[in-house]
């Protein structure tokens, strides 16, 4: 008999995990998700009030006799990166996770799980009902948007928060101890274009790169892993020279915090080229495979002919030079943290439509001109190409404190209970930590979490045995600030 998750424990956080994958809850449409946790703060009398721009504070008094210790909030966000393969049937609008349990981890079948962050916000609605174990004052933050924009955390206001004491619970390795983060911000690049008369003779085809890992954008970014948008890019070009693939069609990714994992296009290919068109695509797939290595070993690029019946776009070559000319992956490693990315880019989505076509990326950069410089290239790639680019409003990093008290917390008890130093380390990803704090300021920060791999992809699992050890720790920390 197949275990269910709502068994597992610690049963209380599993208990609220198991309710939240059941819930829609993608960026934007977290409300199901808020009315979640305010009925629970109504069903256990806790007081609780919500912002104007949605996010929610519960506040759960503390242990009695430890009420004169300081308040601890406890941070995590709504909202979950909404990725599925392309054969699998999900609406992400009405249809639950569809987790499972797998010996000592939690997945999914085709789509992301949300275990980021649906564990953290598991973690606090569970302590503030757990009667095992002490605390002092705790405010339940639960933030909206973060995966798209950090809207809550930009929203937030500091008279919404008592405590100045928080422990971000959005952190995907155990025994890691977060203080610092990248900032991060989008480049939208638009190239106008018109379309034009199939050229005589021409032989349509359609092309698809599958069997990506993607994953995500900062974390994952220094994994070799291939960017599907790329490769179709390459694959269009060594099957037909950039000059000879006439592009009616084109799209990929889904997400700009994303590696996307697969991307299509339909072509028409000059007649000269079309007899050797698929076996010059195959044999780009096997040289990409060989860059690949072990990172991503499942690259397919599929090639059929059609009868296509859209007009391709005049601006073709324009649009593969391009793609194929901006950057992405890391651009440079920091001299502080070895193995850390400093800065990076992804080319995150791209799509074509009869009067242009954009090409989305995602900078990220824990020192701001870096990535300011990264995406003003970006944008002189798009003007060099007769487009533009916008460079969206953007967010900050998280500058580390190495003498940060609850840091000193932290390290002491995980020592404690694992018997072992935590790691101390940065993060080449968002965290909300960097808005929040200045939003709220006198703020000081941590961010810890179970172990969780390939977040917002469809091969997203959660440990279980690490989220249990995850809650007691957490728990340990709590009891020492009380």
């Amino acid at each position: 008999m197949s275990t269910e998750i709502r068994d597992l424990e610690p049963r209380l956080l599993f208990n609220h995990f198991a309710s939240l994958i059941a819930i829609p809850r993608g960026s934007g449409n977290e409300a199901a998700a808020r009315e979640y946790v305010l009925s629970f703060a109504r069903e256990h009398g806790l007081d609780s009030r919500v912002d104007q721009v949605g996010n929610v504070v519960v506040c759960v008094p503390a242990t009695p006799g430890h009420e004169a210790a300081p308040t601890v909030v406890l941070q995590g966000h709504l909202d979950i990166v909404c990725e599925k393969n392309s054969n699998v049937t999900h609406d992400f609008l009405k249809d639950p996770i569809p987790a499972w349990v797998d010996g000592d981890f939690i997945r999914t079948r085709g789509t992301t799980l949300g275990a980021d962050n649906g564990v953290g916000v598991s973690a606090g609605l569970a302590l503030a009902e757990d009667r095992v174990g002490v605390h002092g004052p705790l405010e339940i933050l639960c933030t909206i948007d973060e995966e798209t924009g950090m809207t809550g955390a930009f929203g937030l206001r500091a008279p919404m928060l008592k405590g100045r004491i928080m422990l971000n619970l959005d952190s995907e390795d155990e025994g890691t101890l977060f203080i610092g983060c990248a900032g991060g911000g989008d480049t939208v690049v638009q190239i106008p274009v018109a379309r034009i008369d199939v050229p005589t003779g021409a032989t349509g085809f359609t092309v698809k790169v599958t069997g990506l890992k993607g994953g995500h954008s900062g974390l994952d970014i220094s994994r070799n892993r291939g960017n599907a948008i790329r490769i179709l890019a390459r694959a269009l070009e060594a099957g037909a020279g950039v000059d000879g693939a006439h592009i009616a069609c084109l799209e990929g990714g889904s997400k700009r915090n994303a590696i996307p994992r697969e991307a299509s296009a339909c072509v028409w290919v000059p007649a000269d080229h079309a007899a050797t068109f698929a076996d010059r695509v195959q044999a780009l797939a096997t040289r990409v495979r060989v860059e690949l290595g072990k990172a991503d070993p499942d690259l397919a690029i599929a090639v059929e002919p059609i009868g296509c019946d859209l007009r391709p776009v005049g601006q073709s070559a324009t649009i593969l030079r391009l793609i194929n000319s901006l950057p992405h992956g890391p651009i440079v490693m920091s001299q502080d943290i070895p193995g850390l990315v400093e800065t990076s880019t992804n080319i995150g989505i791209v799509a074509l439509t009869d009067t242009e076509c954009t090409v989305t990326c995602l900078s990220r950069s824990s020192v701001g001109p870096a990535m300011d410089t990264v995406r003003e290239s970006i944008r002189s790639l798009a003007e060099l190409a007769g487009g533009t680019a916008e460079l969206v409003n953007g967010y900050p990093g998280w500058r580390p404190n190495v003498d940060s008290p609850i840091l000193k917390v932290c390290r002491a008890v995980w020592q404690e209970v694992s018997g072992h130093e935590a790691i101390v380390t940065a993060i080449h990803a968002g965290l909300e930590c960097g808005v929040i704090g200045e939003n709220v300021p006198g703020l000081d920060t941590i961010s810890l979490g179970p172990d969780m791999r390939n977040v917002h992809s469809p091969d997203e699992y959660l440990s279980i045995p690490s989220t249990a050890r995850f809650y007691a720790y957490l728990k340990a920390i709590l009891a020492r600030l009380a």
